[in-house]
């Protein structure tokens, strides 16, 4: 009888000892916190990134798509010349008409030239747009201005409209290859350019380049000519056959759909409203934190310091994120695959050794310390990025 009790006792205990190890706290642990503290060290460094999910996509990113305009550039251009074809309407004229229609618009070159006609102050005309404004994403603007229809925006789309059959020569002048030209068309003719800077964002080129050496493809996406597109890309150490020009917000999510179905994991940064459509289109959206409120909304990252290098430490940090999940999860699996076959008396037949529950009890809390730790260390690992 004091045999049958003892088997029972030991048995209990086996059993108990089994249920203690099992208790898969690490193995629930070993995802969240490292998640938890990921999302932290990024807030630390300045990103807002909504989710682990978020992590995770950005971990396997291997294309990053750039909208030109207030990303790779400041977002703060600034009129360099004015042009015109036409001895009826000087420069001032034309900055003149296209100020008036640009005031109902908060895209950065309708800034760029508002603000120069105030800048002009009293030695410029002061005209206002009369009857509806009409605004196409991507192309430009339209409005009525001292009775005339006048046109603002891309060659294109200002020769459509005026119905002109060419553009003047004299308008396509440029004093930077760089520098982007916004038409203006006034009823049926077009009859002036307005030359434009923008800024590259310092420290542009040696971004791109890290991201190229860790294995990434950076991608232009632009709503400027090609010529001045594949300029801006020469600058900063774009491929040309990378930049993707004269696109519109609907060119822009159909770019991104095309690099999708490649089989290509697609991150897009972007500032604007008309970045917004491509931002939720990508696998993950970066958006600038300067930028408007739309493309923050819809984005998976916010960069909340306007810096382009933290796009290296989305890259970088995702990636530590997921090894230490990966790590995580190997101790949590490696503990049990040792751990249970001691709690289940293994070396007992031979050797006379067993765990008490006591025993079982603290190596699952030291397997849950133990993950917690290495979590923890994320942490550190982050606060040494400096790409600030």
């Amino acid at each position: 009888a004091s045999k049958a009790a003892a088997t029972v006792a030991l048995s209990v205990q086996l059993a108990c000892n089994v249920l203690v190890v099992a208790c898969p706290c690490a193995l629930g642990l070993a995802a969240p916190t490292a998640v938890l503290v990921g999302t932290g060290a990024g807030a630390k460094k300045g990103l807002l990134i909504r989710g682990g999910d978020v992590l995770e996509a950005a971990a396997g990113i291997d294309t990053i798509v750039f909208d030109k305009t207030g990303t790779l550039t400041t977002g703060r251009p600034s009129v360099v010349e004015i042009f015109t074809s036409t001895d009826e309407y000087d420069a001032n004229d034309c900055l003149s008409f296209a100020a008036a229609i640009e005031e109902n618009s908060s895209h950065p070159i309708a800034k760029a030239i508002t603000a120069e006609a105030t800048l002009k102050g009293n030695g410029l005309r002061r005209r206002v747009a009369s009857g509806s404004f009409n605004q196409v994403p991507g192309k430009g603007a339209q409005g009525a201005v001292d009775g005339r229809d006048v046109y603002i925006g891309n060659q294109e789309w200002v020769l459509e409209k005026t119905g002109a059959a060419s553009m003047d020569p004299a308008l396509r002048v440029t004093i930077n290859p760089g520098h982007t030209h916004v038409y203006v068309g006034i009823d049926d003719r077009v009859v002036g350019s307005i030359e434009i800077s923008d800024a590259v964002r310092d420290g542009t080129a040696d971004v791109l380049k890290k991201l190229v050496r860790s294995g990434i493809t950076p991608v232009m996406l632009s709503g400027d000519q090609q010529e001045t597109a594949q300029y801006v890309a020469g600058q900063i150490g774009i491929s040309p056959e990378n930049v993707i020009a004269g696109v519109t917000p609907v060119g822009k999510v159909e770019a991104i759909k095309r690099l999708r179905r490649q089989n290509k994991c697609v991150a897009m940064v972007g500032d604007g409203v008309n970045d917004a459509a491509a931002l939720a289109e990508a696998d993950v959206g970066i958006a600038m934190g300067g930028g408007v409120a739309v493309a923050s909304e819809v984005a998976d990252i916010v960069l909340l310091g306007d810096r382009l290098p933290q796009v290296i430490d989305v890259v970088t940090l995702s990636k530590m994120t997921m090894q230490t999940i990966r790590q995580n999860m190997m101790w949590a699996f490696g503990y049990n695959a040792i751990c249970l076959p001691l709690a289940a008396g293994a070396l007992l037949p031979v050797h006379g050794i067993s765990l008490t529950p006591a025993i079982s009890g603290a190596l699952m809390g030291c397997s849950s310390l133990a993950v917690m730790a290495n979590s923890l260390f994320l942490q550190t690992r982050a606060a040494a990025l400096k790409n600030d």
